[in-house]
Formats: C-alpha cells, sequence, structure tokens
C-alpha cells in the first residue's frame, strides 16, 4: 500500500465527535437492562463514601505536586531478620538486587510481626555493616518509644561522615507507638519535649533529612479506612510541626523535617487517590499556619498487612502488584512491598527478591515513574482524591476539636469510629460482598505449604501501665476468621457429603456453591449423586458425618424431606440444605434438616455452628 494513501487530513478528525457522558451512559443503560444505575454502577465503602464508576472527566485538574517528574519512586527493601549478621547478608543481596533504600525493621515496630532487629548498637553495627549510607535511603521502624534511642546510635555509628549528606530517616513517632501499645511512659506534655530536644540534637549533628514520621499504618492494620488513615496521619503530623515549633524552629523547617508513611491496599484507585489526597490536606494544614507555598511531604507506603492471607500466599503476589502499581502512579516516594509470605512466618530470600522485582519490572520494564501525577484528570481518581480529602479534613477536625490525637485516643472516641468501620467491613468479609481470593473465595484444600524462614511466634503480652495508657490499636488481617477454622477443621478432619439430587441442571450450582462454603472453612467435601436411598448408601460408606443436600427448589420441594430421613437414618448427625427453606421450614426441620447454608449469610458463623456440631474445637482468632 502507498503510505500516502495512510496520510490523514486531521480536519477529516471532525467527522468523528468523542463521545460524551450522556453517550457512555446511554451504552450502560443497556447493559444494565432496567438495574438502577446506583446500585450497579456506584461503589460504597465501609465508611460511607460513594464513588461513580463513570465519573466525568476533569479537563482542568492540574498535577498535584509530589515526587519529581520522571523521577522513579525509591525500593525500600525490608530488613527483619532477628540475626544481625543474616540480615547483613540480606540487606547486601537486596541492594545488589536493585533496591535503593533500606527499612531497618526493630523488634520493636508495630509492623515487625513477631520478628525484627535487636534495638543495641552491637546488633545495629553488625547489621549495616559494608552498607555505604551516602548511596542510598536508611529507614527506621521502631517502636516503643525506642527510636531516639536507635537514632542516637546511628548517630555515633556514622561519626566522621558528612550528615548532610546521609538521607536517614529516624522516625520519631512516639503517637505511633502510644497507639500501637495503649500506653507511654510519659504524658503528650513529655513526650513532645522529649520529641524536640531529640530533633533538636539530630540538627545540631548536622542531620537534615526527615526525622519525624506520622506512620498511618497501625490505624490501617487496626482497621481503619483510608479517610481515617490519612486523617489519623495528618493529626499526627500536626501534633509533631507543634511540637518542633515549640523548639524554635519555623513551620517551614518543620514540615521539612517531617515524613509520613501510608499503605497502598488492593482497592487500586483508592490507593492511587490516598497519597494524592493527603497532599492536598498537607497543604491546607500548612498554608492554615500561613506558609503560602508548601513544599510536597515525603510519602512512604507500604503494602497492606491486613490484606495478606496464609492460604494460597501466591495470590498475595498479585494483590502487592496492584498495590505497588497504584502507589507508585499515585505518587510515592518510596515504597515497601511485603514479601508475599509475610503472613506465615519470616520471608526467605525468594519471597524478598519477588518483592523488590515486583517494583523493578514497574519501573524499568513498565516506565510508571515517568509521567508527574499520571492521575491528573482523570474522572475516577480525582473524585476519589476530592471525596477522600473532604472526608479525613472532617475527621480531622473532629480530632482537633478533642485536643488533638493523643487525647482521641485516650478519650477511646478514635479506637470506637475505627471500630465502627471495621466492623461494616467484617461483614462484608464474612458475608463474602467483599470475597477474599483462595480464603472466603476459590479454596485450594491440600495445598502445598509456602516455606519460610521461621514461623510467625506467639504475640508478646503488651505492657499496660505508664502515665498514658489506652486501648491499643490492636492488628488484623481480614482473612484470619476463615484461616481459624479453615485450621480447626482440617486438624479435626471435618468431611461433608454432598447430597446430589435430580439431574446435574439441578444440582451443579449450588453444589458448587457449597463446597467452596465448606472448603472455605477448611471442610473437605464428598459428592454423590442419586436418589435418597442411594445418596443413603454413599453416606454410609463415606465416613461422614455430615451431609449437605444440594439441589433446585423444584427437586427439594419433591425430595429434600425422603431425602433427609434417609440420610439421618444412614448415621447423618447434621443434615443441612444448600438454599432458604421457605414455605417448607416446619416439614423440612420434622424431617432431620437442621441447618441452612445460604448466598449473603454470615459464613465463619455457619461454618462454626458446623464444627461445633463434629465436635472440633476452634480458637478465636
Amino acid at each position: 500500500m502507498d503510505n500516502a494513501a495512510l496520510d490523514l487530513d486531521l480536519a477529516d478528525l471532525d467527522r468523528f465527535p468523542l463521545p460524551g457522558r450522556e453517550d457512555w451512559l446511554k451504552l450502560v443503560d443497556g447493559v444494565l437492562k432496567g438495574s438502577a444505575y446506583d446500585k450497579r454502577m456506584v461503589t460504597r465503602t465501609p465508611e460511607g463514601l460513594a464513588f461513580d464508576a463513570l465519573a466525568p472527566r476533569r479537563k482542568d485538574a492540574s498535577p498535584i505536586a509530589g515526587r519529581a517528574a520522571g523521577a522513579p519512586w525509591k525500593i525500600a527493601a525490608r530488613i527483619d531478620l532477628p540475626d544481625a549478621a543474616a540480615a547483613n547478608a540480606q540487606l547486601l543481596e537486596d541492594l545488589d538486587g536493585g533496591a535503593d533504600a533500606l527499612s531497618l525493621v526493630f523488634a520493636s515496630s508495630p509492623a515487625a510481626h513477631g520478628f525484627g532487629l535487636p534495638a543495641d548498637i552491637a546488633a545495629i553495627t553488625r547489621a549495616v555493616d559494608k552498607v555505604l549510607p551516602e548511596l542510598i535511603t536508611l529507614r527506621v521502624e521502631a517502636g516503643r518509644f525506642q527510636a531516639r534511642d536507635i537514632a542516637l546510635a546511628l548517630v555515633r555509628l556514622y561519626e566522621g561522615k558528612d550528615p548532610a549528606g546521609l538521607d536517614i530517616r529516624f522516625g520519631l513517632d512516639p503517637i505511633g507507638d502510644f497507639a500501637a501499645l495503649g500506653t507511654s511512659p510519659l504524658d503528650w506534655d513529655g513526650l513532645s519535649v522529649r520529641l524536640g530536644q531529640t530533633v533538636s540534637t539530630l540538627r545540631g549533628r548536622g542531620f537534615a533529612a526527615p526525622m519525624v514520621r506520622a506512620d498511618g499504618r497501625v490505624h490501617h492494620a487496626a482497621g481503619a479506612g483510608d479517610a481515617q488513615e490519612l486523617a489519623a496521619t495528618l493529626a499526627t503530623a500536626l501534633a509533631y510541626l507543634r511540637a518542633l515549633e515549640a523548639t524554635g524552629l519555623s513551620i517551614e523547617d518543620a514540615a521539612a523535617l517531617t515524613e509520613v508513611t501510608l499503605t497502598a491496599d488492593v482497592d487500586q484507585f483508592a490507593t492511587q487517590a490516598k497519597p494524592r489526597a493527603f497532599r492536598l490536606l498537607w497543604a491546607s494544614v500548612l498554608q492554615s499556619c500561613g506558609v503560602s507555598a508548601p513544599a510536597p511531604v515525603a510519602i512512604h507506603m507500604e503494602t497492606a498487612w491486613r490484606s495478606l492471607t496464609r492460604h494460597d500466599p501466591h495470590v498475595n503476589l498479585l494483590r502487592g502488584t496492584v498495590a505497588a502499581f497504584a502507589a507508585g502512579v499515585g505518587g510515592a516516594d518510596s515504597l515497601t512491598v511485603l514479601p508475599f509470605t509475610q503472613a506465615i512466618g519470616l520471608p526467605d530470600g525468594f519471597a524478598r527478591r519477588l518483592a523488590r522485582n515486583t517494583q523493578l519490572i514497574l519501573i524499568e520494564e513498565a516506565n510508571l515513574h515517568r509521567v508527574a501525577d499520571a492521575s491528573a484528570g482523570a474522572g475516577a481518581i480525582e473524585e476519589r482524591t476530592d471525596k477522600l480529602a473532604e472526608a479525613a479534613w472532617e475527621l480531622f477536625r473532629a480530632i482537633e476539636s478533642q485536643g488533638g490525637m493523643v487525647e482521641a485516643l485516650l478519650s477511646g472516641d478514635w479506637q470506637r469510629r475505627i471500630g465502627v468501620v471495621s466492623a461494616a467491613r467484617k461483614k462484608d468479609i464474612a458475608t463474602r460482598k467483599l470475597p477474599i481470593t483462595g480464603t472466603s473465595e476459590f479454596p485450594l484444600l491440600g495445598e502445598a505449604p509456602a516455606p519460610v524462614l521461621a514461623p510467625i511466634p506467639p504475640a508478646a503480652p503488651a505492657p499496660a501501665e505508664g502515665a498514658l495508657t489506652t486501648q491499643p490499636l490492636a492488628p488484623y488481617r481480614l482473612a484470619e476468621p476463615f484461616e481459624a477454622l479453615r485450621a480447626a477443621a482440617q486438624a479435626g478432619g471435618a468431611t461433608v457429603f454432598v447430597a446430589q439430587l435430580g439431574t446435574p441442571a439441578d444440582f451443579t450450582a449450588r453444589a458448587g456453591f457449597a463446597r467452596a462454603a465448606f472448603e472455605a472453612g477448611g471442610v473437605a467435601t464428598l459428592a454423590a449423586t442419586g436418589t435418597p436411598a442411594e445418596l443413603a448408601e454413599a453416606f454410609r460408606a463415606s465416613g461422614a458425618r455430615l451431609a449437605c443436600l444440594c439441589s433446585s427448589d423444584e427437586a427439594y420441594a419433591a425430595q429434600a424431606p425422603a431425602a433427609a430421613r434417609a440420610l439421618r437414618e444412614a448415621g447423618a448427625e447434621t443434615v443441612c440444605l444448600a438454599g432458604r427453606a421457605g414455605e417448607h421450614e416446619e416439614e423440612w426441620q420434622t424431617a432431620g434438616i437442621a441447618l441452612y447454608l445460604q448466598a449473603g449469610m454470615d459464613l465463619p458463623a455457619f461454618l462454626a455452628q458446623v464444627l461445633d456440631r463434629l465436635g472440633i474445637g476452634r480458637r478465636e482468632p
């Protein structure tokens, strides 16, 4: 073909007008086939926020200043091996494998999850041996009010180097320590004075990188919604600005010494919007303090602990990839991807390498960092950014009206607010409105366990006394209720006999639903098809003690009572039915049907009943 034939007259493009929102809505109406747009195309969060799937484009939107245009985010490798020599070998491997930042996770950190470095100078020295701090970002993650001592230890360790050339993030976060621990050795006045003194000491030694950290992970891991995480982080950061201002620093200088950490979760749009929303909130706070042109705040992000699963853990690789993509596009300055086996135990080198490579591929091959604020103007992301910022601002004002983050924690009001949102999310998990792949949906019984260096040890009891005491923000994972049931069921050898009545057209849908539901709780399934008499014979041979009838409503009406009686006579201790009893409840109860497995029910509660009837003990998560 002649190349000239491929040339287009740009004027011809006017004959193809761009579709507008109304054109898209007409197409959507055709797909919905009479269903309400608000029910099918609007997402509602546990915090009560509503997001339109077809939010209009923001033509006048401007990029939100954050990470420098074209600059990749820093890949922060998590160093949490308890043995300092092993930690050193691992971090050198991480740096050689492409990481350009290290997060030194100490055993005291709320994010340590059972492991972490010892907080002593000998261990720190051994762990960072052969590391050139001038070439990387070094992040300290400590808890139990140990960050100050660790910071001073690092200062002594790096004496002789130019501190202005070192990017060491000391991670001073006393409010985060208090929130996670539920107690503090000092009241807030004492903590804020000590914070100011520590910052003054570090600045006096010549260090200039952000030293104070407002960490949203402790709130997110305890069940907070995205707006709640943003509000708590902002209120904590403001408390630190005030503490530093009391030492004589200007607000601009105090802001430059403050960084934040946010959670990157599996909701891509929410995670993209979260750092953008926080930058808007931060700018509003600083402008209210008289700063006319606020500099962008440094934002580190880490993938969500609460979204990790112990079963089918390779799905965590997908979760981490979605979260990493969203954090990178959303403008995070640095990012840690939790290894996919983190919820099982101490990750091995392979799991850690995949966590690094997830980011390397997004940067080096996908080039996600090339565009500054790639989300600018996208209707769905702009809507989430605005609504998250608005909701967080109202929550932030409520926190401030109580006297600040510490007072909100002391009163228990903040824990109550998180509890409301967390309970709504847990309900969605239990009813599988919010499914967990590999756990509550598509469970894989008999899977080979993923290798780890060590299993997670039992949690140590936290101290309960101090100058300040409140209810701690305890972390949990969304999959825990199902995991606890699955562990008990598999230890007890729980099995259910799936009794399929009628033709495949009658029973296939409900039998598949029942198998998935039982296996989500670790209950193995055996299936047979036939008449009530044939099912009774198959049940006797199965060795099971529990049977579940599966078929169509029509087949149930004709055969369920006879089948239930036959199964009971064959030795079934409990007979359940996949579906609803409706008008047949009394008749079917008389026939021996005791439980009903239904879509939209509280599945962990149903499975707990099943295990109780089988006499299998379970431990609450």
